[in-house]
């Protein structure tokens, strides 16, 4: 069993938010795979489905980003899950807009949600880094994190989160190069 966090804030006023690609990544491989409905639990929404051969939990913690980690926390301690079972989708200044990259721990690079999942778990899971790109200057960045994506990047976005949900299949078997490779295929086509 593996869970799949996606990162956002909850609420209709943030739902086009670039802070909320993970959220979106995780509700179009739902969407995709048929998963069973919401259920509210561990302080966030939860749907059951399989990829493959593989079982995957989806969470969305309704914590508010900067206190993911206790949502996360509390469904790998009731599901006695490791870090390897754990895999979390965010958005990523230091990568372009609409690229997929996938990284086994590291730091928080000033990602208040990873912070408070490392806060919580220690640094050691798999992150699938959702490229938004840097606005230029650190002053700008809260704004432009917070910021919707325009009309002009939703047809790209689009593209990118059924990419992922399309080749989610390598991510759950654990073939993170096949993933990102593919992943970028698709964006090509």
């Amino acid at each position: 069993m593996q869970l799949w966090v996606g990162l956002g804030n909850p609420g209709p006023q943030y739902a086009m938010q670039r802070h909320n690609v993970g959220f979106m990544a995780v509700d179009t491989i739902a969407d995709v795979h048929g998963f069973g409905p919401v259920q509210k639990k561990f302080q966030g929404w939860l749907q059951e489905g399989r990829i493959g051969s593989e079982k995957i939990l989806l969470l969305k913690p309704a914590t508010f980003m900067n206190e993911s980690g206790r949502s996360v926390g509390e469904a790998m301690r009731f599901y006695k899950l490791d870090l390897s079972d754990l895999t979390v989708f965010h958005d990523e200044l230091d990568i372009a807009p609409f690229k997929v990259k996938v990284k086994q721990g590291g730091g928080h690079a000033g990602h208040n949600g990873l912070r408070s999942i490392a806060q919580h778990l220690g640094p050691d899971f798999r992150r699938v880094r959702l490229g938004i790109g840097h606005p230029g200057h650190k002053d700008r960045v809260t704004g432009y994190v917070l910021g919707n994506y325009s009309k002009a990047e939703i047809d790209p976005l689009s593209d990118m989160l059924g990419a992922i949900a399309s080749e989610a299949d390598r991510l759950a078997a654990g073939d993170h190069t096949r993933f990102m490779n593919d992943v970028a295929l698709r964006m090509q086509d």
